[in-house]
């Protein structure tokens, strides 16, 4: 494609979410409440299983741990600006802000894939390898996957970020969107996208089909495991805690579908799906896994009664 003019944008005007201007405060009260709650619930997890000695030497805590501060990271880098717009109105981006806010964009949200995938994992090994499990699964090699996950995911990030920006942007810099994605700032592109699009699709496309594929043959064997418990109460145990889990990967997995694996459109429905991911999902977690969650919810009364202890003191 030919480029529009010889001068290369400097930053990009993302122009958010579409909303009737009635509900602005609204709005902005509302983004702004899940921000702090999120950040605070997320906190609050990674606080209980570090203090915690029952939950921060167990592999499973371990991933809920990581997958807080994941959770922390992406509501910071996307919500606080989606807030400012409804304060101060539509603001430029500049073109590093931009190419950062991708970048850790889809090195956070990948590395989110693959811990979803290890959790899964984790339970497999947990209801159906019990006697095995410690030997499969200890914390050495947890923290050692995990490590894989966020070098997987930073390489992933940084592939997305060089591909996108390596392009000329020259033209119009409205972003039709709420934050720096690839669909969305490959449409401002002054050059033939094309192998960027296959690229995109087939990369991402792989990152969340073989970790879904890989949750679901792990859930496969979860249930089958599960049905073969004796007691009715053993089998609701182990549903519960593996309740959690899969409500948190449907509220993920399928808005990124959604986004990522179809064909290019400009939909509405694309900012809509992309809230998931960035803001909802984060804010939920936290909720989903101390409320379905006993142990979470012990060790959280064993830190507050020591707390309350000290003050007494």
């Amino acid at each position: 494609m030919e480029r529009v003019n010889s001068t290369l944008l400097t930053e990009f005007i993302l122009t958010g979410i579409l909303y009737p201007l009635r509900l602005r405060t609204f709005l902005f009260v509302f983004f702004l409440l899940i921000y702090i709650l999120t950040q605070l619930g997320n906190l609050l997890i990674v606080i209980t299983v570090w203090v915690d000695p029952q939950l921060h030497a167990r592999p499973m805590y371990i991933y809920l741990g990581v997958l807080s501060i994941i959770d922390m990271g992406i509501s910071t880098i996307i919500v606080p600006r989606l807030i400012m717009n409804f304060i101060l109105g539509i603001k430029p981006i500049s073109f590093v802000g931009c190419v950062a806010q991708l970048y850790f964009y889809h090195f956070l949200g990948s590395t989110q894939c693959f811990l979803y995938t290890l959790m899964a994992y984790d339970r497999y090994l947990a209801i159906c390898q019990p006697l095995h499990y410690p030997v499969l699964m200890n914390a050495k090699l947890s923290t050692l996957l995990v490590a894989g996950a966020w070098v997987a995911g930073s390489i992933h990030g940084a592939l997305q970020a060089t591909l996108t920006f390596r392009l000329p942007y020259c033209g119009p810099n409205q972003v039709d969107y709420f934050f720096c994605d690839i669909p969305a700032v490959l449409r401002l592109a002054c050059a033939d996208t094309t192998v960027n699009e296959l690229v995109t699709f087939v990369d991402i496309g792989v990152v969340v089909a073989s970790c879904f594929s890989l949750i679901l043959l792990s859930y496969m064997q979860i249930i089958q495991a599960i049905l073969r418990i004796r007691t009715a109460d053993g089998r609701r145990r182990a549903f519960s805690t593996c309740g959690a889990h899969v409500t948190v990967v449907t509220v993920y997995y399928v808005p990124c579908a959604f986004i990522y694996l179809r064909p290019e459109t400009n939909s509405p429905l694309d900012g809509a799906a992309a809230l998931f991911p960035t803001a909802i999902t984060p804010f939920l977690n936290p909720l989903i896994y101390t409320l379905r969650n006993q142990e979470v919810k012990l060790a959280l009364k064993r830190m507050i009664g020591v707390l309350g202890t000290k003050s007494k003191v």
